[in-house]
């Protein structure tokens, strides 16, 4: 039981660590299609949630859950689908704090990520993953 604990809490660090790649991925991305080509605020956000789904989708695949031998695009494509429902759930959060509270888009985007983190975790550990657990 320990030893599935200490596997569980590596495989939450490395996600966590893939994820602030992904966060400094999304940012960027989203900052500079919002400030410099000036696209709607939801559109910049959604294309740096996807750009980052990629980027994480690898590092995941290979250093976090170690999934190599899984076929790679019906895999990519469930957790493209976990994706797109946290990009639906971060959409969402940053609707109600931007739009409804008057919170900082970018702090509105870093709490929704910060929920968004965690939905993507244990689906993916359960479901998209589930064989190199």
């Amino acid at each position: 039981m320990e030893q599935l604990s200490t596997e569980f809490t590596i495989k939450f660090i490395r996600y966590a660590l893939v994820g602030f790649t992904g966060v400094a991925v999304d940012f960027s991305v989203t900052y500079i299609f919002k400030e410099y080509i000036k696209l709607s605020k939801y559109i910049a956000n959604s294309l740096g949630f996807c750009t980052a789904v990629v980027t994480n989708y690898l590092l995941n695949r290979y250093w976090t859950f170690g999934a190599g031998n899984e076929d790679v695009f019906i895999q990519f494509g469930t957790f493209l689908g976990v994706s797109l429902i946290g990009l639906m759930i971060n959409n969402f959060i940053i609707y109600l704090l931007n739009e409804k509270l008057n919170v900082n888009f970018y702090i509105s985007k870093f709490m929704a990520i910060v929920v968004v983190v965690f939905w993507n975790f244990f689906v993916n550990y359960y479901y998209t993953f589930r064989s190199a657990v």
